[in-house]
């Protein structure tokens, strides 16, 4: 059922024709993508699972060149999530090799990465944003280096990823936001550290984890809206002004008080 749902979506994008959903855009956009760039032409209905796709094209979407891709390359993240950051997450060995040998036996990314689902993409910016996360704490002795600068960076488009994709990603911002907490807690405990410097600590914090996440969510919509200009299924749930930018809409182009 839900490949039914999210394939139709990724056949509206590259229709460019708009449609409401309670999911945010990006997952969806990705998807579109896949199946443009795999020659799709967004014309099979998706009226009810289980119909025959035929001489549809769409495979793109269903894995090959996205899903299980980004199942794929969560599964490489993964991999490095199996030692050294579980080790810096749990500074025991044992639970770090209990954890990884249950990730080593999880099939579900493997079932999850056939379909035309959001979840692989999901998955993939979430163990990016927890990933990042860590290994940005293992550079808490070098702050303000490179590796340190990339890693709150990408702890921030990851969350931004996470939360385009699903809002079940509040998760993981929620998780990154207690770690920051703390971890600025300890640098304002920290007596040899000025206040100037703290502040520092705390301006990066928030341009990298608050500013650009909330800056890459919004261009997410952006792109949406600037994609989706035809009239379609979910016009009815805006204004009569925005209805009359789009294309083939009966008040497309009329003039409407403000």
């Amino acid at each position: 059922w839900d490949e039914t749902h999210f394939g139709k979506m990724g056949s509206y994008y590259i229709n460019r024709t708009f449609f409401f959903d309670v999911h945010p855009p990006l997952g969806k956009m990705l998807i579109g993508l896949a199946g443009y760039l795999s020659g799709y032409d967004g014309t099979f209905p998706f009226q009810k699972p289980g119909d025959r796709y035929e001489q549809h094209n769409y495979m793109g979407m269903r894995g090959v060149r996205l899903c299980r891709l980004m199942s794929v390359q969560a599964y490489q993240v993964r991999d490095l999530f199996r030692l050294v950051p579980l080790l810096e997450l749990s500074k025991s060995l044992p639970a770090a090799l209990l954890t990884a040998f249950i990730l080593v036996f999880d099939t579900g990314c493997i079932t999850l990465s056939q379909y035309i689902l959001l979840d692989p993409i999901l998955m993939f910016f979430l163990m990016g944003a927890v990933l990042s996360m860590v290994k940005c704490n293992s550079c808490a002795d070098r702050p303000f280096s490179a590796s340190w600068w990339f890693w709150l960076s990408l702890t921030g488009v990851s969350l931004a990823g996470a939360m385009g994709v699903k809002f079940v990603g509040l998760f993981v911002v929620l998780l990154v936001g207690l770690n920051t907490i703390y971890d600025l807690w300890d640098l304002l405990g920290n007596l040899s550290l000025s206040l100037v410097m703290f502040g520092k600590h705390l301006l990066a914090r928030v341009l990298c984890l608050i500013v650009l996440p909330l800056a890459l969510y919004m261009a997410m919509f952006a792109v949406h809206f600037a994609v989706l200009n035809r009239s379609g299924p979910g016009d009815g749930f805006f204004s009569s002004a925005f209805q009359s930018q789009l294309i083939g809409n009966n008040l497309h182009n009329v003039s409407i008080p403000e």
